[in-house]
């Protein structure tokens, strides 16, 4: 039986491919009608996988009904499949746009144990062009050893936080909008930011798997205020997440705490 770490990569990157492939098949003239098909494409793969391959585990999927999401069974299980089989459905819609993500975790006992993040239009780098990626705690990215200067923070494409702004001012920083929450998450894990904060709130399965990535990598991943992020709630909505290389994280935590501190 192959382990819970490749299974989410494997998964995660299969279902990407099959996002690929939906893309080219249906173009980009009906944006709605391309984001349903894949929200739905994707789903149904990985719901079926996992039922085949984990029949005894549960599922938290961004596409269950509101009833399958509250299912008390899932809160006593013991281990539990958080995906999101298509993050950014804005930009999977929109033609030669590449931050948007399949993600694959897996929460057991308390913890998040495996995940995966897929990257299937990811077009790699000048030096060594690439079609996709799938980044996974199987084989965790090697992060970068400095922090950059200016260091850069991904930010929401339509709406960073104020305070954000005030932030990267104050401390030199730059801010970098990028798409999906697995997209930016997944720019810090490879260099091309250095930190990501969101406080707009967002549900489990935006970070579950990015996460389960960041921490085996190295990465600090937090609340805001430096608190735990937790995963496999009754509600799943996580009001906050900073993801950042280890040795930025404390300056931004400290950054943040004083401009909440300043806001009357």
């Amino acid at each position: 039986m192959r382990d819970d770490h490749s299974l989410a990569g494997e998964l995660a990157t299969e279902a990407g491919e099959r996002l690929l492939e939906l893309r080219a098949r249906l173009g980009f003239e009906d944006g709605r009608a391309l984001k349903d098909a894949g929200d739905r494409a994707s789903h149904e793969f990985l719901m079926d996988a996992l039922r085949r391959l984990r029949p005894d585990d549960a599922v938290l999927s961004e596409e269950a009904t509101r009833e399958e999401r509250m299912d008390p069974r899932r809160l006593s299980a013991e281990r539990v499949w958080i995906v999101d089989p298509l993050d950014g459905t804005r930009e999977f819609s929109e033609e030669g746009r590449a931050d948007w993500a399949v993600h694959v975790a897996l929460w057991e006992r308390g913890a998040l144990r495996a995940g995966a993040v897929a990257l299937p239009a990811w077009p790699g780098s000048a030096q060594k062009p690439a079609q996709g990626r799938t980044l996974t705690t199987a084989a965790p990215p090697e992060l970068p050893e400095k922090v950059r200067e200016p260091f850069r923070i991904a930010v929401s494409r339509t709406r960073p936080p104020e305070f954000v702004r005030e932030l990267a001012a104050r401390h030199g920083g730059e801010l970098v909008p990028i798409g999906s929450a697995g997209a930016k998450i997944a720019a810090v894990l490879t260099g091309e930011v250095e930190a990501y904060v969101h406080a707009g709130g967002q549900y489990e399965w935006d970070s579950a798997a990015p996460v389960a990535v960041a921490v085996a990598a190295g990465a600090h991943a937090s609340r805001i205020d430096g608190s735990p992020l937790t995963y496999n709630q009754g509600d799943p909505w996580l009001p906050d997440i900073l993801v950042s290389l280890p040795d930025l994280a404390p300056t931004l935590l400290a950054g943040i705490r004083d401009l909440h501190r300043q806001t009357p």
